[in-house]
């Protein structure tokens, strides 16, 4: 069987639903088996720090991760969270196992909708670096973002609040009122959800008409694909 390795703790609310929905999601399909997952889980207060004020050493910290996955045997590795993903391309041209990009798999799903504008919603790292801009630029989609005072509100919250497992009604009213502005300013056609506790505060298709990409949801997703296709070609070569 191959094995995924996660990268997780970042924050730990968002690994373990990534856990509970792989196995959901693998037992669609082979409701007697489970698939191979290892988790090393990090600390996301250094994390924080990190990519606040080391970005270098962020990466660093990340591809020890990795590293330690690869050693015990993974065949590919994805982070469970947005915003270490500022550092993705760093960590590819390093690590020794293929990495599995949320932003890469959230940008092919909008160009399979079709969509033009997205509004993207997440930390303010996640929100002002220029990952997801630039992935979905190769696809010829825009991506918008709420304005200053939006950014520092929802990256506060989410900082003291989502990554704790704190899930407030009121938070949730306050994006809710965020994703209106996107929609009747900017006219965006779908919402990503960049941040891995969105899902969690946000348990909708939609948001205000608009719709959500998971971004949780669709790496797992891929995440399970390459893991059926891995064991499938495994099995078809042993024969």
């Amino acid at each position: 069987m191959p094995s995924v390795g996660l990268v997780g703790g970042l924050g730990p609310e968002s690994t373990i639903d990534y856990y509970r929905r792989i196995i959901q999601l693998w037992r669609e399909d082979s409701p007697k088996s489970a698939p191979s997952i290892m988790i090393d889980s990090l600390d996301v207060d250094l994390g924080i720090r990190l990519v606040q004020t080391d970005r270098p050493g962020l990466a660093a910290y990340l591809l020890e991760s990795i590293d330690r996955l690869a050693r015990a045997g993974a065949d590919f590795v994805a982070m469970a969270a947005n915003t270490p993903h500022v550092v993705f391309d760093d960590l590819v041209a390093r690590s020794t196992v293929p990495l599995l990009s949320i932003v890469e798999v959230c940008a092919d799903e909008a160009s399979r909708r079709e969509l033009q504008i997205v509004g993207l919603l997440g930390t303010r790292f996640t929100m002002e670096a220029p990952l997801y801009p630039l992935v979905f630029a190769r696809r010829s989609i825009e991506v918008a973002v709420p304005e200053e005072a939006d950014r520092s509100w929802l990256h506060e919250r989410y900082i003291n609040e989502l990554l704790r497992g704190d899930f407030r009604e009121e938070t949730r009213n306050g994006v809710l009122e965020i994703v209106r502005k996107l929609r009747d300013r900017i006219k965006v056609e779908g919402i990503v959800l960049g941040g891995t506790e969105l899902p969690l505060l946000l348990k909708t298709e939609t948001i205000e008409g608009l719709p959500t990409l998971d971004t949780t949801e669709l790496h797992v997703r891929a995440i399970v694909q390459r893991l059926r296709f891995m064991a499938t070609h495994e099995a078809s070569s042993a024969t």
